[in-house]
């Protein structure tokens, strides 16, 4: 928990306010994983805190929806070209990425 809370303070998640009228709050909750190894031994424990999105109404918490990822024939076809023309594939996943991006509107959470 400690971790995720650095991580949204470093990146200036948030700003607290005073819930102006005519707005609603979305609660948040803590969801906590455990990640094995091999031998079922803890490597690591996760805990993150996220919005109750299913309580959002269009229009007042929200006004449009997306996810920014890849379809899966296009990785395919990225990975047929790679492979073609033997380029370099790499992976990476990025940490906490999804706390840079910017709304056009705010959002209140409590």
């Amino acid at each position: 928990m400690d971790e995720e809370m650095l991580a949204l303070q470093r990146n200036q998640t948030w700003e607290l306010v005073d819930l102006p009228p005519n707005k609603e709050a979305i609660s948040l909750k803590w969801i906590y994983k455990i990640k094995f190894k091999p031998d079922r031994s803890i490597q690591k424990l996760k805990a993150r805190n996220v919005a109750k999105g299913y309580l959002q109404r269009e229009g007042i918490n929200f006004f449009e929806t997306l996810a920014p990822i890849a379809h899966f024939d296009t990785i395919r076809i990225v990975l047929a070209l790679a492979t073609q023309y033997k380029w370099k594939v790499l992976q990476f996943d990025l940490k906490s990425v999804f706390l840079n991006g910017f709304l056009d509107y705010e959002i209140y959470v409590k």
